[in-house]
């Protein structure tokens, strides 16, 4: 998927001022230039309220999600997203395992998976350009090499750049109030590298060694999930993945995700029946085949647990996700 760069303005509709639900599939599309996987880790339907605009070659975006979800993307080559997070629970978001705080500045950078949690509440404006666009603005101010230098740019800084906080904060309202002119993207850009890059590499946030050791566990556990998605996965092969007791993995999974891992296997599943089944074609896939190649097994149980967690039936969403691709 590519951002639309056309001259005009888009943006996605709230209902009020509160969050609207949302369907898996076109939330984890907020990026547009890649996909987002996202598990959802309440019961309860995703819910979020997202402003964006394609404009000046970029996208601007503000969003607030409802619901605790875990999520990874990786960003094209030519692209980078740099944004600061307005608002986040220290104790259930986290980026690669490291804790986030509200004002926490990011700049995601095209070389890996970027892996995440974001507790309900969150609210993060991000802009998303072509990191060619980006290294230019950082040439101008001779920095360059510190842009090509991934040490340079760190993904998350725990810095308090004030000014650059102050200004992703006016640039929150202008999205919301559909107020971004011309030169929005220089001036955004301008003030993220002079902040980020140009008072030099700044504080890294950081974690414990034992709660990166439990970030590792239950990377490591979670890996082996989606390996084996379509059988059934026992708790000790999970132990024996992740190298650890199962009182120690119920401990990682309890800090990182705040759930069980069989609970976490279980909304895993649900969410990529509900991916699959939103981009399924209704006359090649039945809602059986999609739910077994996920290792839903019992069909009268999955419907009623999908039912409850995303508000209608499974094949209302196979057949809505039809009617959307003709």
């Amino acid at each position: 998927m590519s951002v639309d760069t056309a001259g005009g303005v888009h943006m996605d509709a709230v209902e009020g001022k509160g969050l609207r639900s949302f369907d898996l599939a076109s939330l984890g599309g907020t990026l547009r230039v890649c996909h987002v996987e996202l598990v959802l880790l309440d019961d309860q339907p995703p819910t979020a309220r997202i402003t964006s605009f394609v404009h000046d070659q970029a996208l601007l975006c503000t969003f607030e999600i409802g619901a605790r979800a875990r999520g990874r993307f990786v960003l094209p080559l030519d692209w980078c997203l740099l944004g600061c997070l307005q608002s986040v629970d220290p104790d259930t978001s986290w980026c690669h395992g490291v804790p986030l705080t509200s004002g926490n500045i990011v700049s995601v950078m095209p070389d890996g998976v970027t892996e995440f949690a974001l507790g309900a509440g969150s609210r993060v404006t991000f802009v998303l350009v072509p990191l060619k666009r980006f290294k230019e603005r950082a040439a101008a101010q001779r920095l360059g090499g510190l842009v090509d230098d991934a040490p340079g740019v760190p993904l998350v800084s725990g810095a308090g750049h004030v000014p650059l906080q102050a200004y992703y904060q006016g640039l929150h309202e202008r999205i919301q109030q559909g107020e971004v002119d011309a030169t929005e993207i220089e001036a955004m850009l301008d003030a993220h590298v002079k902040e980020i890059i140009a008072n030099g590499p700044p504080e890294r946030t950081a974690c414990s060694r034992s709660r990166r050791a439990r970030y590792l566990i239950f990377r490591r556990a979670e890996d082996m999930m989606y390996a084996n998605l379509r059988r059934h996965i026992y708790m000790q092969e999970l132990c024996d993945a992740a190298g650890v007791s199962e009182r120690a993995l119920r401990y990682a999974f309890e800090e990182l995700v705040g759930i069980s891992p069989v609970r976490y296997l279980s909304m895993l599943r649900l969410c990529e029946a509900c991916r699959s089944l939103a981009s399924a074609d209704a006359g090649r896939k039945s809602v059986k085949s999609i739910a077994l190649s996920c290792g839903l097994w019992d069909l009268s149980r999955f419907a009623d647990n999908y039912r409850r967690v995303f508000g209608e039936l499974p094949s209302e969403t196979l057949m809505r996700g039809n009617y959307s691709h003709a």
